[in-house]
């Protein structure tokens, strides 16, 4: 029997953390081989090639340079610049990860050329289709033979949604696959010192979701809400790059920089990322995945969205949702530093072997196709 080949597709940072566990698990089983296709959706170097190097990922094998545009602009240009290398790769499978329009693109030029396709984090749902990324998992869903699952909620969505048992498989996080294998690398690098901050003695804030950053009442709550912070405790804020458009489109750079305790930083690589995340007394973030890995490190996180995919992350994790009110963001903070914190646990096989898992589905699925095949 040949080796299953499966063809990887990344676009955005949170992607990378994701395929990149999934890819060394799948060479181990020396039963398949891998090709990466890296879309190019995050173009900046900062927000996507560092995070290869990082993750000790090899150089993709295709890199189709879609770069920015609206949504539907995005979109349809990875299913252009994809299907001609699916086409020519004739790969077995066809891997997407998260929720990113290269997700649902690539998805589709699968399904409608007859490839099969494997979701890794399936049946996650904040029930809001006012998000992107909502409608993104909807429809991947919807076009996928194999579906990998993180959490209890993504069996319960994907059963209510009538997705066949056999297609589901619950095999925990990668996203904390690749934390486990960091984490030693990152204390090591040294973030929190070059920074010369205390250990748990800082605020690790992230924002860039539209909501939050892409109109000017909302931002100007986003600065206000870095002032208040920064009064308790330094605060470091990466800008990603619409953020840091926003608040020069707005006029509030010059505001961000007048605050003495923020060190406003470029994208940082994944592990100084996970450094200071381990060592923050909490994160501020409207991201997806911080709230996963805040509650595998045990750290407390506020998340500055009305609805959460991953509720796990609440029920038994680290993370709250809060409004994007800058009072209740910081007496938030305040009782954390009280102690009031969550203490959370860590989730079922969120373990560091969920890729193991995934590659073992994948081998078996193989096996069990090209007998019906033959």
């Amino acid at each position: 029997m040949k080796p299953l080949k499966v063809l990887h597709v990344v676009g955005a940072r949170p992607n990378f953390m994701k395929v990149g566990p999934v890819h060394r698990a799948l060479e181990a089983t020396g039963a398949a081989v891998s090709v990466v296709v890296h879309t190019g959706q995050h173009y900046d170097a900062k927000m996507s090639d560092v995070f290869f190097r990082d993750l000790g990922l090899p150089e993709p094998d295709h890199y189709l340079g879609v770069g920015g545009g609206t949504h539907a602009e995005q979109t349809a240009r990875v299913m252009l610049a994809f299907e001609p290398v699916l086409l020519d790769e004739q790969p077995d499978l066809v891997l997407v990860v998260g929720d990113v329009n290269s997700t649902l693109a690539a998805a589709l030029v699968a399904a409608k050329l007859q490839v099969p396709v494997a979701h890794v984090e399936a049946g996650l749902r904040s029930f809001d289709r006012a998000m992107p990324e909502e409608l993104n998992r909807l429809c991947t869903d919807a076009l996928s033979d194999l579906l990998f699952v993180t959490e209890q909620s993504g069996l319960d969505n994907l059963r209510r949604e009538g997705v066949p048992d056999a297609k589901v498989h619950f095999v925990g996080n990668v996203m904390i696959d690749s934390l486990v294998a960091a984490l030693p690398k990152a204390r090591a690098a040294g973030a929190v010192e070059r920074l010369g901050l205390p250990p748990r003695g800082f605020v690790l804030m992230t924002m860039h979701r539209p909501s939050n950053v892409d109109e000017e009442a909302p931002l100007r709550e986003v600065v206000r809400l870095v002032e208040a912070l920064a009064a308790r405790l330094p605060v470091v804020l990466p800008l990603h790059p619409r953020t840091a458009g926003n608040l020069a489109r707005f006029g509030l750079r010059e505001r961000l920089d007048r605050i003495p305790a923020l060190h406003l930083v470029e994208p940082l690589g994944y592990l100084d990322f996970l450094g200071l995340m381990e060592a923050a007394a909490a994160v501020v973030t409207d991201s997806g995945g911080v709230q996963e890995e805040t509650t595998f490190l045990g750290v407390p996180c506020l998340t500055l969205r009305e609805n959460t995919e991953r509720p796990v992350t609440i029920a038994v994790g680290t993370n709250e949702l809060a409004p994007l009110d800058a009072d209740h963001v910081a007496a938030r903070l305040d009782a954390i530093l009280a102690g009031e914190g969550r203490k959370g646990e860590i989730p079922p096989l969120w373990d560091g072997h969920a890729a193991e898992r995934i590659a073992e589905v994948l081998v078996a699925w193989r096996r069990e196709t090209s007998n019906v095949s033959s």
